[in-house]
Order: C-alpha cells, then sequence, then structure tokens
C-alpha cells in the first residue's frame, strides 16, 4: 500500500528534475554529454600506472627475499655464478627491472628456473588459465543470478516465509566455511551418488568444474542476497519510488526499471570485488579438486624461489584486481553520469 504525503512533499523531487534538465541544457550547450570516452581513457591510464608502481614494489620485494631460484646442493659456487650471469640476475636491480619490463612488452614473460626449467611461463600459463577462468566465471554468475534472485524474492516478499528462507540460507551460505561445503558436496555427488567427478579431469572438464564451483559461490551468492535484500527495501521505501508509482508504474516495470536499476548500483561493486577475491580464494579448492589452475601455479613459485613465475603469478592477481575496478568505474560512469562529471 502506497503512503499518502501531501503534494507539497514532490516539490523536491521537482526541483531536482529541473535541476537535472537545466544541467543537461548547459552541458549540451558546452558541447554535449559527458565524454564517455575520455572517461573511460583516463580510468585505463590510471590503472596503468598503477600496474606499473604495483610491478616495481613487487620486483624490488622479491630481490629482497631471501633464497635462491638455485638452491641446488650440487651446484658450485662459480656453477651457481653462472646461472645467474645466464639470466640477467647479477645485474643492478633497476636494469633487472627495466630489462623485465621491456621484454614483457615484446611478449617474452621469461623461462621457469625451476618448476619446468627453462619453459617458457607463458607455456605454463596457457595450460592453467582457461582452468581458473572458467571455475571462476562458473562460481561467480551462479552466485550473482542465485544471490539476486533470493534477495529480491526476500525484499518483495518483506516479513513472510519467503524471506525467512532466504535469509536463513544466507546466514549458512556466510557462517559456513566455503571449504565444509566442499568437503559436502565431494562426498555427497561425488562419492555417494557419483553424478560429477571428485577430482579434476580434462575428460570432463565442464562435469569436474561444478562441484568446485558450487562451492565457491556459496559465500558470493549469500552475501549478494543478503546485500540485495537491504538494497532493494531501501530503494522500495524510498520517496522517489512513492513519485514513481503516483504517475501510474507498478508491477515489473516498477521493480525492474526503479527498484533495481538503482538497487544494482552498490551491489555492482560487490560482485566484480567477489570475482577478484575468487581467483585469490581458490588455492584451497585447487588442491581440494585436484586443479592445475594459476593458484597452483603461484604456489609452487614460491616453493621454489621461481622469481619470474612468482612475480608474474602475483602481477596475475594484481590485473585482476584493476580490471575489476575498472570495469566498476566504467559501469558507474554508463550508469551514473554524474560520476563522469565529478570524475
Amino acid at each position: 500500500m502506497a503512503r499518502k504525503k501531501p503534494l507539497c512533499a514532490f516539490l523536491p523531487f521537482d526541483l531536482y528534475a529541473a535541476g537535472e534538465r537545466l544541467t543537461a541544457k548547459n552541458a549540451l550547450d558546452k558541447g554535449g554529454p559527458p565524454d564517455v570516452k575520455k572517461y573511460t581513457l583516463k580510468r585505463i591510464l590510471t590503472s596503468l600506472f598503477t600496474l606499473l608502481a604495483i610491478l616495481l614494489v613487487l620486483f624490488i620485494l622479491m630481490q629482497l627475499m631471501p633464497g635462491s631460484p638455485f638452491n641446488d646442493e650440487k651446484l658450485t659456487p662459480d656453477m651457481r655464478a653462472a646461472l645467474y650471469a645466464k639470466y640477467g640476475l647479477d645485474q643492478p636491480i633497476y636494469i633487472q627491472f627495466f630489462r623485465y619490463v621491456g621484454n614483457m612488452l615484446r611478449g617474452d614473460l621469461g623461462v621457469s628456473y625451476n618448476i619446468s626449467k627453462n619453459t617458457p611461463i607463458s607455456q605454463l600459463i596457457q595450460s592453467r588459465l582457461p582452468i581458473s577462468i572458467q571455475v571462476g566465471g562458473m562460481a561467480v554468475t551462479l552466485g550473482a543470478i542465485v544471490g539476486l534472485v533470493l534477495g529480491i524474492l526476500a525484499a518483495l516478499k518483506r516479513d513472510t516465509v519467503v524471506d525467512t528462507i532466504a535469509t536463513i540460507i544466507s546466514v549458512i551460505g556466510v557462517s559456513v566455511p566455503s571449504y565444509v561445503f566442499a568437503l559436502a558436496l565431494s562426498y555427497t555427488f561425488g562419492f555417494k551418488f557419483r553424478w560429477f567427478p571428485m577430482l579434476f579431469s580434462a575428460k570432463d572438464i565442464f562435469g569436474s568444474s561444478v562441484l568446485p564451483s558450487i562451492s565457491l559461490s556459496m559465500f558470493t551468492m549469500a552475501s549478494i542476497a543478503r546485500f540485495t535484500r537491504s538494497e532493494m527495501i531501501e530503494v522500495l521505501d524510498s520517496d522517489y519510488m512513492l513519485l514513481a508509482e503516483s504517475k501510474g508504474i507498478s508491477g515489473p516495470a516498477l521493480i525492474f526499471r526503479h527498484a533495481l536499476r538503482n538497487a544494482l548500483i552498490p551491489i555492482v561493486t560487490m560482485i566484480v570485488g567477489w570475482f577478484t577475491s575468487i581467483f585469490a580464494g581458490s588455492l584451497i579448492f585447487e588442491d581440494m579438486f585436484g586443479l592445475n589452475g594459476m593458484g597452483k601455479l603461484m604456489i609452487s613459485s614460491l616453493r621454489t624461489s621461481d622469481y619470474d613465475v612468482t612475480i608474474l603469478m602475483q602481477l596475475f592477481y594484481v590485473v585482476v584486481a584493476l580490471l575489476g575496478n575498472l570495469v566498476i568505474d566504467i559501469v558507474y560512469g554508463l550508469v551514473d553520469p554524474r560520476v563522469r562529471v565529478n570524475k
């Protein structure tokens, strides 16, 4: 039931709408609306400079770490010195850094010292990156869709059985660690019913990705459901929704065109953020389900002090995070033009 308000209550909305129309008119008079291309280019350049700064920090930290990629006891000091000279590790740090960046710009990511000696790192990534992307993408997609549906239903059916069930599912998903879901799913659907493979198999990539994807998506699904419910309730109780109802808008048009669109702005940030966190948090699941992905490669590089592989793996997670933030900025700029004006 819509709340009753005097007509004077709608005066601020009329003034706001008039101000928005005046702002748009002034923007057109000055040469058009905020330039999306200029805004996007600015965000891309900022991300590139950030990436370069982080790469420098990672490179310095790796040089300061104790140990050596050549820890074989059979190596004599002269043999170890020859290996350092062969890979250019005896040069000053700044020379190594600029050479590393130059090689990277040419597509040369270096070679592995220990994991697979003298094998190009690009070859190590080619067989692992698709697995990580598929599992992570399936987890985020599943978690986002189910979480949004649960959150919207809970908000629309507030204080009902549907709301209670959705809240219980969300609390369980947030409270129970994801690896517990992984163990339960693996035992139930992998061992007992044998519906899906318990370990990853190259012969059935999709089927063996289902259990780890569902396990990874539980926390994302529960968090999105809770956040969507609170955002939808706040939007549904707002004054501009009352204004929309007073104009005769109702049903799906009111929910999807007005309520959900405004509620999705902060939710987009969470979805992209969880996509990056799923990549970072998939190390346990790669071991549990036998996934030969990027996380497992990173752990192996740290254990063996494989410098180039370690730097590149850390840089990979940084790139994923920067791309996530870049997508958020661009989506914000498209959804809310005021973001482009302010930035």
